[in-house]
């Protein structure tokens, strides 16, 4: 791979919402964290790891065996990894072996890191109904039972039981057809449900490649499952949950990342990145719920946005004098009356900033009027890390440097310089439900404090609940 080619692309791009680092990956395993550091798998290469809470990717993840389409999961202080060896329908063969193998550590430079002997848990052969690539690992969070759901177009997608203490199949078990027409499969638990997420359309040509994720759910692991219009996927159902977008196509190889309650991410490769040079790279996006199906969020965008309180509705404000428009007086009508209609221009900036205290404001919540101490410019600050796929951004004031900044004490207020210190940096996630968690980066390791409306005019730092209104916010983009 020409990294200095794909360096001078995601130069080219100049945009913050690009991919940054080197994600260069291609079937990527789940995401899994070691020690503070993330890492994840892919077909053909080690791997790639994030020291700066998921941002910033590079090489350095270690496996051997390198294959196909690994896969890897943590089982108490233990990581199981599957993967295949298998021509997986190319170059005409169907035969190969699903294997499994552990290790204690993902850093290779622990004294520790030594991985087990492996064991063959699946297998085919040329002329099977069934390819053994693309292991996907469920450990059931109801039964602590093991399953393996593997496969490809080239015939059904089949699921067995491991044994999670040994990682071997379970004696006697038998392969169960669950699915056609996808491949990459991976299994996921939420309230009740089974969902089984499959990969559909073509991979492994570039910037044609139609990818895309698609998913169905069952209340049993082995099936049948069924897509939201109650199509089986043994007759190639399936509802989307990813396609193509913006600057990216074919994504594949789903992953799940239970972040907190309420905060998910969901990770995959994108065949093709056109910002990075069409190369093959890790692509991570809030997974949102709606109606009990799994679909991508979007990926958070700069822009100027109202802050509103998911607990009444009102928006994130300084603590300032409100200062009226001049001619904003009601007009009643009268039908006999020649009207002109003359506009009103917006309040400006320049208007009212001379009026506001020089140093700290305070902030409170209050009805939204499309007033400049309303308005929140929200912007990525590179070179300070981040989190699962998106950089730390500030909140100002927009058209000023004024800054939403966290306190010691648990309070929230505005600064008048940004300086790039953990209270004026901020992860935003958006939730399942689609409304955002807003957190200062002083309390990522810590509390976890969180924005949140103590009452209808309070913001405040308080423990992230998500059941409660108080902790989630809605952010309206302003034009």
């Amino acid at each position: 791979m020409n990294v200095a080619l794909v360096a001078s692309a995601m130069l080219a791009a100049n945009n913050a919402n690009a991919q940054v680092g080197e994600p260069f990956i291609h079937d990527p395993a789940t995401l899994m964290e070691c020690d503070g550091v993330w890492y994840t798998y892919g077909t053909g290469e080690n791997g790639i790891m994030s020291e700066d809470g998921g941002y910033t990717w590079h090489s350095g993840a270690i496996r051997p065996n390198r294959g196909a389409a690994p896969d890897c999961i943590k089982i108490g202080d233990r990581y199981l990894f599957a993967w295949s060896a298998t021509g997986g329908g190319l170059g005409g063969t169907h035969s190969g072996d699903v294997l499994t193998m552990w290790n204690k550590t993902l850093d290779p430079k622990s004294p520790d890191f030594k991985f087990t002997e492996k064991v063959v848990v699946a297998s085919s052969v040329d002329g099977e109904d069934c390819d053994a690539i693309d292991a996907g690992l469920l450990l059931d969070p109801t039964t602590g039972r093991l399953w393996c759901s593997y496969g490809t177009y080239f015939g059904n997608i089949r699921i067995v039981e491991l044994d999670p203490e040994t990682g071997k199949r379970v004696e006697g078990n038998e392969a169960v057809d669950v699915a056609i027409d996808c491949e990459a499969t991976d299994l996921i638990y939420k309230d009740g449900w089974y969902y089984l997420l499959g990969t559909h359309g073509t991979c492994c040509d570039g910037v044609n490649s139609t990818y895309n994720i698609v998913c169905g759910r069952s209340r049993n692991v082995t099936g049948p499952y069924v897509d939201n219009l109650g199509r089986p996927m043994l007759q190639g159902g399936g509802k989307m949950v990813i396609a193509a977008h913006d600057k990216v196509v074919g994504p594949g190889h789903f992953g799940r990342t239970v972040v907190a309650e309420g905060v998910e991410k969901m990770s995959c490769h994108f065949e093709a990145d056109f910002d990075m040079g069409g190369y093959s790279v890790l692509g991570i996006r809030p997974l949102l719920w709606k109606n009990g199906w799994p679909v991508a969020g979007e990926k958070f965008r700069e822009g100027t946005y109202e802050v509103e309180s998911e607990r009444h509705g009102y928006a994130l404000e300084l603590a300032v004098d409100f200062k009226r428009i001049d001619g904003g007086r009601m007009r009643w009508f009268n039908p006999n009356e020649k009207r002109e209609i003359n506009p009103i221009p917006m309040q400006t900036l320049e208007q009212v900033q001379d009026e506001w205290p020089a140093d700290e404001i305070g902030v409170r919540n209050g009805d939204f009027m499309v007033r400049p101490h309303q308005k929140w410019t929200i912007t990525a600050v590179e070179g300070v890390g981040g989190f699962l796929g998106q950089p730390y951004y500030k909140i100002t004031i927009a058209g000023t440097e004024r800054t939403l900044t966290a306190t010691k004490e648990g309070n929230v207020t505005t600064t008048a310089k940004f300086e790039k210190t953990d209270e004026q940096l901020w992860q935003i996630d958006q939730m399942t439900d689609g409304t955002y968690r807003i957190m200062p980066k002083s309390e990522a390791k810590g509390a976890k404090r969180c924005l949140v409306s103590i009452a209808d005019s309070t913001p405040t730092l308080a423990e992230f609940d998500f059941n409660n209104d108080n902790c989630k916010w809605n952010l309206k983009e302003l034009r």
